[in-house]
């Protein structure tokens, strides 16, 4: 299954590498990654493949809302084709 992860909020160091290593530990292998930091504001949007996670979406998600309040972001998990549908307007 295909899931899109975004994380927003004040720029920091390790902001990537806590939320890729957090994936990596759940075997959620990232496809595609993109960021940028518009001012002092980080804004990161992954493509994932959940197929092999040792987690369902739903745990997933939650464990990545925890994960950004522990580092300060806001951290979303959202199914692929939402995504998609969401931004093809």
């Amino acid at each position: 299954m295909r899931a899109v992860v975004t994380v927003t909020g004040s720029d920091r160091r390790g902001i990537i590498a806590k939320v890729s290593n957090f994936l990596f530990e759940r075997n959620v292998n990232i496809e595609d990654i993109s960021q940028t930091v518009l001012g002092e504001q980080f804004a990161m949007i992954m493509m994932v493949d959940m197929s092999e996670s040792s987690r369902d979406f739903a745990a997933l998600a939650e464990e990545l809302e925890e994960k950004g309040k522990e580092i300060g972001m806001a951290v979303r998990l959202q199914h692929a084709a939402i995504f998609d549908a969401m931004h093809n307007v």
